[in-house]
């Protein structure tokens, strides 16, 4: 199964919880639990960071059903409960297309 697979998964049955900062930042951005849903639901994996110090996680960008874009940071799917480290709506002055970084 890949990566997002198993993510989609884990957030269909319930197996995710928010950081601390995730839980602030989609409280300061009004990003929804519903929304988070929906964007994993259409998520691909655009950066991966297996070595990253707190554990491996990944950056995933999905949509809403209304069609906003989110960039959701989290962990990998190892865990017995998916932790969504950050989520945030990407910023078109600093990415192409919402995937890939521009070059400053």
């Amino acid at each position: 199964m890949a990566l997002v697979d198993e993510i989609r998964d884990k957030v269909a049955k319930g197996l995710f919880e928010y950081s601390q900062h995730a839980s602030d930042q989609s409280l300061l951005r009004r990003i929804s639990v519903a929304e988070l849903r929906q964007a994993i639901h259409t998520a691909q994996v655009i950066e991966d960071y297996p070595n990253d110090k707190y554990g491996p996680s990944c950056l995933l960008l999905g949509f809403s059903d209304a069609g906003r874009p989110l960039h959701i940071q989290c962990s990998y799917p190892s865990r017995p409960v998916l932790k969504i480290i950050t989520v945030y709506e990407p910023d078109v002055a600093l990415w192409m297309d919402f995937r890939v970084r521009k070059q400053k």
